[in-house]
């Protein structure tokens, strides 16, 4: 590849909604630049991002995808990412690399659930946000009236940088043009309204634009539309038909002299210290000069390439046959190859700028979220994690042959490698491995891997509901251990006390015993007997949490005391507290949104209501109201909700759709406590 400078980089995601047209846009941009020679299509399989084989077969993308190319003498890296809200963890992780996100929305269905997600998930991160309104070709579209839903969902910010014109087969761009023909609105207004924002963005700008009533030229406008698009004051909105092709030279346009350059866009969040709260913001500079600071945002396991590990270089430059260090380890790797990746391919390179996207292959210490550097003056230092969803949906997992046990473990955690929304359990009390992920097709995906590139078959249950307990009372609690067998025996005494913690706070070992009544040796198996009374629970044998232990008092013997005397005495006096404190136990709430035809909203009211949820709003966009659809907000016990996606089926004749998120912990109702309890105590009375 012809070699560039780090102002020539320009760093892009695709981001938006299952079905928007993200990886046909993305081959229309790789076509038109040259990049590749002929177009391929998502229905024949043959696209540069959609190369995995189940992509393939889904018809839709499943993970992330890079792809380069360049335009008028500027480098793009591009990122594919999927649209549905079961593999978002992909699409999320990819604004980490990124310093534009291009939210492509489907002009037929306008602004869907992974839309808005990655609208709010994009400002959050600080990245420069435009918006292309795709497939304006189909038939019965209403661009004005979605044009005027996304400016009233996501703000008068969102303003046209270009327009359809004789009837949707070309673009006419309007920064640089105050005249001409457009399908809709006109180009002397949108021309105006971009404009006037802009020259706000600078004071002597616009000063000289009200006195002079003249429109600045393009050149003078650039730092303005940079300053706009990182306060998030300017959000451009495009047209394009990536099966025609138009508006996509446009778009190009925009990308090489419009999208911001690793210089140009908000710095990365990184910091020194051990929390992103507590720790001290650092300033990672693109300067090609200085100190190595890379970020990992993706970790593909390649049946070919071994663990790929796909970074972003914010500072200093990253060269063939140098040193890096992961995070805070002491021991470096030599960085033997370096690829940029172009969908399946890997194209070696010898260096990467700060702004590059490039992947090291083989080196097992790089795990997702690594930050890599060369010198150990960048010690200690993070990026400021993403919020990605939380996996909720489960399933118990188990080999259908017992030799492909150790091979399972092998395999789920590679996966967990490559996902951030994928997580492996294995529980100690039910003695389940159970893999969780954002929804049922998430998980098909996973089972459909291993089954087709592992070759390895399992068998598959539901798991069971993550309950855990707490307290709601200080209480005390004491346990005399004393055990006497003929020759030595054994002795520990321990008094605590017990006190809840704000929902979500975890567990505090507060040790308060003064004048070495238990020798400090002593201490940490009395911390240890408490943790496993934690761990095995007291009112349902699940989990407590938000709880605080306090060891205030307790007796020793010179001869008989040791170790596994206080670790039961920490166990028991921590389960005789527990008892008295008024103990609860919480299940698991999410937050749901259905989407489903007008006609049937009662019936999922209803529905959600049997379930022990409640319905908390309705929405319904524009295009969404012309498909007869609306969606429905609500909460539900993550327990009630295991059969959900067939009886939604059956209520909206296939219609319908749902996605689900961890919302919080809440107390389940006293029955379902007592039932729960009672099957403990059975298994109490079994053991």
């Amino acid at each position: 590849m012809a070699r560039y400078t780090t102002e020539s980089i320009r760093a892009v995601a695709l981001v938006g909604h299952g079905g928007a047209g993200k990886t046909t846009l993305a081959e229309a941009l790789l076509f038109k630049s040259g990049a590749i020679s002929a177009k391929g299509a998502v229905e024949k399989g043959s696209t540069v991002c959609d190369f995995d084989a189940q992509e393939k077969s889904a018809g839709h993308s499943l993970n992330s995808a890079l792809a380069n190319f360049a335009w008028e003498g500027v480098h793009i890296h591009l990122i594919d990412t999927p649209g549905y809200p079961d593999f978002s963890g992909q699409a999320t992780a990819a604004l980490a690399g990124v310093d534009t996100a291009v939210v492509v929305i489907n002009a037929q269905t306008g602004i869907e659930l992974s839309t808005e997600r990655m609208m709010h998930a994009a400002q959050a991160r600080g990245l420069a946000r435009m918006i292309v309104i795709n497939k304006i070709d189909a038939d019965n579209v209403d661009l004005p009236g979605l044009v005027g839903e996304i400016r009233e969902r996501f703000g008068k910010e969102c303003l046209l940088l270009d327009l359809p014109a004789h009837d949707r087969h070309d673009v006419v761009e309007v920064l640089e043009h105050d005249a001409g023909d457009a399908d809709f609105d006109s180009i002397a207004h949108a021309h105006r309204e971009l404009i006037d924002q802009l020259v706000e963005e600078d004071e002597s700008l616009l000063a000289r634009y009200l006195e002079e009533g003249k429109d600045p030229d393009a050149a003078e406008l650039h730092a303005p539309f940079e300053k706009a698009l990182r306060a998030g004051h300017l959000i451009p909105i495009l047209f394009a038909s990536a099966r025609t092709g138009a508006g996509i030279e446009e778009l190009l346009h925009v990308l090489a002299s419009l999208a911001p350059n690793p210089a140009e866009g908000n710095p990365p969040p990184y910091y020194r210290g051990e929390s992103a709260d507590s720790g001290e913001a650092f300033d990672a500079k693109p300067d090609a000069s200085l100190h190595v600071l890379a970020h990992v945002f993706k970790v593909i396991a390649d049946p070919y390439m071994g663990k790929v590990s796909v970074f972003r270089v914010h500072q200093g430059t990253v060269r063939k046959d140098s040193q890096l260090f992961v995070g805070d380890g002491r021991k470096p790797f030599k960085v033997a190859h370096l690829y940029q990746l172009q969908g399946k391919d890997f194209i070696e390179v010898d260096e990467l700028l700060p702004g590059d996207i490039g992947a090291v292959a083989k080196v097992e210490e790089i795990d997702f979220d690594a930050v890599l550097h060369d010198s150990h003056d960048e010690d200690n230092i993070h990026l400021r994690p993403l919020e990605f969803p939380r996996p909720m949906q489960g399933l118990a997992v188990e080999t259908r042959r017992k030799v492909d046990e150790q091979r399972l473990f092998d395999i789920l955690h590679k996966l967990e490698l490559e996902d951030p929304c994928f997580e492996v359990e294995r529980h100690p009390t039910t003695h389940e491995t159970v893999i969780r992920g954002l929804g049922e097709m998430h998980l098909r995906y996973k089972l459909e891997k291993m089954a087709t590139q592992y070759k390895l078959e399992l068998d598959t249950r539901l798991p069971l509901i993550a309950y855990c307990e707490t307290i709601t009372a200080n209480a005390e609690g004491h346990c005399r251990h004393k055990k006497q067998s003929g020759g030595a025996g054994q002795f520990g005494e321990v008094y605590l006390k017990i006190e809840p913690l704000p929902r979500g706070a975890g567990f505090e070992f507060v040790d308060q015993v003064k004048g070495g009544v238990i020798p400090g040796v002593f201490m940490a198996a009395v911390e240890k007997g408490v943790r496993q009374a934690l761990a095995d629970g007291v009112v349902g044998g699940y989990p407590v949490q938000d709880i605080r232990v306090i060891v205030y008092d307790g007796k020793t013997h010179a001869v008989d005391g040791k170790d596994v005397a206080f670790f039961s005495a920490g166990r028991k006096a921590t389960v005789e507290a527990i008892r008295a404190a008024a103990a609860i136990v919480l299940e698991p709430i999410v937050s749901i949104e259905v989407i489903t035809p007008d006609t049937a909203m009662g019936d999922i009211a209803g529905d959600l209501s049997s379930r022990r949820g409640h319905v908390t709003g309705t929405q319904s966009g524009l295009a969404a109201r012309r498909q007869g659809l609306v969606t429905v907000s609500g909460e539900v016990p993550l327990a009630e909700i295991a059969d959900y996606a067939s009886r939604l089926k059956s209520m909206t004749g296939g219609q319908g759709s749902y996605d689900i998120q961890f919302a919080r912990y809440a107390q389940v109702p006293p029955q379902v406590q007592q039932k729960l309890a009672a099957s403990f105590k059975l298994k109490e009375e079994d053991e």
